[in-house]
């Protein structure tokens, strides 16, 4: 039996003699690398933490002790050691373990995670919380060099650094988010990277003078100016942290000494930890970017199959097609060029391309201002991130009316990220924007259509959304706000984007059971035009609306509403939708089954709402 096996849990990694760690290390690569081959999820962050994770579990108990990880993509490790290593072949699939912290999956997953930039904020409540409270437990964050390109990031160090709460904030510092960092403070941590004479002078400093408290308290001072004024500026020294590092993130034994130093301290400390992402396996150090989140692959040679063709990049070859014919035009991404497809754009236009890093509020901003001043600015940035912006969005863009176009990837279910990645908000948040145009293409061809005329014909904010993924059967292209794809005296099935495979699919299957159905697909959600619809219900009586969003704000309510103002009484209404929202991980095609958003499930509805009238 290998080491691993021995692992039920973190007083199994407690009681490790300290010379087995290497061989822990080398199995849980081993054992990481073999079950995401099979299953997808993300790889290289998860290669980069795995001796930061064995000495967090060496140090602290995470029954009680409080880990935050921020994004949480980098957790797969903290799952491994904490009793779920024999569940990871169900890893982000239906049912299974989730490939985020999930705190009703285990009492050691502390908070959910799945966006970035929120750990500190987190820890510092939890510490509040904690002191108030007169409990007895730590409190420490794990975040990436990355999710500091978060403005909310930076409102928790602010804040924390003040408090005086007894926390460590772990940055894990490896140059990248899923591409190499842009922005100050990557800058900012290459030049601390070179220092680590100062930190062993540090600890010496305050493990010997420190022991004689009146002597330490009347040096302290002369030691801060002497610092201050040999050594540049240390921005989370600024802050009132306690600064640590930098630390090699790959050496064990010394991260363990780190961190009981860092938890000893009891004041705010930020520990400096350099990892390297993909480190110990040759394929993702070469190409971390690649295997940050990634499918399945042979896990002897890292060949990953060939991706199918996406909405992502049916969006990317016709933004190089309008950038020719607009000169204007510039593209706008919040660290995730590879993911909306902005790579080939960004080599072809690199003064038109602009990475803000993580910072979806910055960019929806920085966009309002440059289409201010004549550009025509495309933000390309998936629906679950969107979100943050939300504000911006009304103060900034909608109040001026200003045109910014926003390429909405993913939307609708994603699959086996889950409930924090999933796209199912989009159509409330941004429906209720002043001025707002919603586009919502059924396939690549459509993309195109609407992209253009997102770009050159429509003024004002204007989305468009499309899910993540490939083109269904309906191969149609209509530009048009609704049009109808089906004749039928029955009922009126409504719908919209690649769900219209479903309902056309459903119309048919219906057919055949001696059911008319009358299909209509939108392709412009908001504002709508309801009257073709209700000219349909007035001859149908029957309504049926599917659509993959939360239920409040979604067009089977618009539709109703409609229907009432124009005094229109409809015999029998289903929507089929994802009601709050919250979505688990999962297969797509599973999770629409689960929903009730496939073409049975459209069955069964019509069935049901004809029923109730020939009972």
């Amino acid at each position: 039996m290998n080491l691993l096996d021995r692992i039920q849990s973190p007083a199994d990694v407690k009681a490790l003699p300290e010379q087995q760690i290497p061989q822990l290390c080398r199995e849980l690569r081993a054992f990481l690398v073999e079950s995401v081959s099979k299953t997808g999820g993300h790889l290289a962050s998860n290669l980069g933490v795995v001796e930061l994770t064995v000495a967090i579990h060496r140090v602290y108990d995470t029954s009680k002790d409080r880990l935050l990880f921020d994004v949480g993509h980098q957790s797969y490790i903290h799952k491994i050691l904490t009793g779920r290593k024999d569940q990871f072949s169900t890893l982000r699939q239906y049912g299974g373990i989730a490939g985020f912290p999930k705190p009703k999956e285990s009492v050691h997953d502390a908070f959910v995670a799945g966006h970035s930039s929120t750990s500190i904020s987190a820890a510092l409540g939890m510490a509040h919380a904690r002191t108030i409270r007169g409990e007895d437990y730590d409190v420490l964050a794990v975040i990436g060099d990355g999710a500091l390109t978060g403005g909310l990031a930076y409102e928790g160090l602010c804040n924390a650094g003040q408090s005086g709460e007894p926390l460590v904030i772990i940055l894990n510092d490896n140059g990248m988010s899923i591409h190499k960092n842009v922005g100050g403070m990557a800058t900012l941590l290459s030049k601390q990277r070179v220092k680590p004479g100062y930190l062993r002078f540090k600890q010496f400093y305050r493990d010997t003078i420190g022991k004689v408290t009146p002597l330490y308290n009347a040096l302290h001072a002369v030691k801060e100016n002497v610092k201050d004024s040999v050594l540049p500026d240390n921005m989370f020294d600024d802050m009132g942290f306690y600064y640590i590092g930098p630390v090699d993130g790959h050496d064990e034994p010394e991260l363990e000494r780190i961190l009981r130093w860092a938890k000893d301290i009891r004041q705010p400390v930020l520990l400096h930890v350099v990892t390297q992402k993909g480190h110990g396996i040759t394929y993702t150090e070469r190409e971390p970017e690649k295997f940050h989140g990634v499918g399945a692959f042979d896990p002897k040679t890292g060949e990953v199959p060939p991706a199918k063709p996406c909405f992502s990049d049916a969006a990317s070859r016709t933004l190089l097609k309008l950038a020719e014919d607009h000169p204007d035009l510039v593209t706008i991404t919040a660290a995730m060029a590879s993911g909306t497809g902005l790579e080939e754009f960004a080599e072809r236009y690199p003064e038109r391309f602009f990475d803000v890093g993580i910072a979806e509020e910055h960019a929806v901003t920085m966009a309002s201002a440059m289409a201010k001043q004549g550009l025509t600015p495309v933000f390309a940035v998936y629906s679950s991130f969107l979100q943050r912006a939300y504000d911006m969005l009304i103060h900034d863009t909608a109040l001026q009316n200003l045109h910014v176009v926003f390429c909405v990837d993913r939307a609708g279910i994603v699959g086996n990220d889950g409930d924090t990645h999933n796209g199912c908000f989009d159509i409330a948040y941004l429906g209720s924007v002043p001025g707002m145009t919603i586009l919502a293409p059924a396939n690549f061809a459509e993309l195109e259509i609407m992209l253009r005329r997102a770009v050159a014909e429509l003024t004002g904010p204007v989305a468009v959304r499309y899910p993540r993924g490939g083109e269904g059967a309906y191969q149609e292209a209509h530009g048009e706000a609704a049009v109808c794809l089906r004749e039928g005296t029955d009922l009126t099935i409504v719908s919209y984007g690649v769900n219209i495979n479903d309902a056309l699919e459903g119309a048919e299957k219906l057919e055949s059971a001696g059911i008319s159905a009358e299909v209509f697909k939108l392709g412009m959600i908001h504002p709508l035009d309801a009257q073709p619809i209700l000219d349909s219900v007035k001859k149908t009586g029957n309504l049926l609306v599917l659509e993959e969003t939360c239920r409040s704000g979604c067009v089977g309510e618009t539709l109703l509403a409609a229907a009432q103002l124009n005094g229109i009484c409809l015999k029998s209404v289903r929507l089929l939708n994802l009601d709050s929202g919250i979505v688990p991980h999962g297969d797509v095609k599973t999770l629409r089954r689960v929903c009730g958003l496939d073409a049975d499930a459209v069955v069964r509805a019509a069935r049901d709402m004809l029923k109730e009238q020939n009972p």
